[in-house]
């Protein structure tokens, strides 16, 4: 049996099968990571997040802003997954006040350490977009 806590022995041996599966994951950065994955078009993400399966539901710049609010409250830890939400909303068709407002909100749950980290990595995103 081991001293560590079960979290901490179950993230050291997911460790220990990424090194053995591809080395080189050991030294892997994320950064950028998102730039591999292509934007999908504002009408392709109504159809399959969308209206487009359900409609009577949310439409997909909704969903978006939901996603977004979720990872903030998460901690904004994830980058790679709010830079493609904020990359994604921009193509929905969402306001640079839409995307600030729904992450200035989630400060109310996430915190104000997390707001100021997505709102960074937001403000990031749409940056580079509008420099594109």
């Amino acid at each position: 049996m081991t001293d560590k806590n079960p979290f901490e022995a179950m993230m050291a041996m997911g460790q220990d099968l990424a090194k053995q599966l591809n080395p080189a994951m050991e030294s892997f950065v994320g950064k950028g990571f998102e730039d591999l994955f292509p934007t999908m078009s504002k009408d392709m993400m109504e159809q399959f997040m969308g209206k487009g399966m359900n409609p009577d539901g949310l439409d997909a710049k909704t969903k978006l802003l939901l996603t977004l609010h979720a990872l903030t409250i998460m901690g904004a830890s994830a980058d790679v997954q709010i830079r493609l939400t904020v990359r994604h909303l921009v193509e929905a068709g969402a306001t640079k006040q839409e995307i600030a407002e729904t992450i200035a909100q989630a400060a109310v749950f996430g915190g104000v350490p997390a707001m100021t980290t997505a709102m960074g990595i937001a403000t990031d995103v749409m940056e580079k977009d509008a420099s594109s």
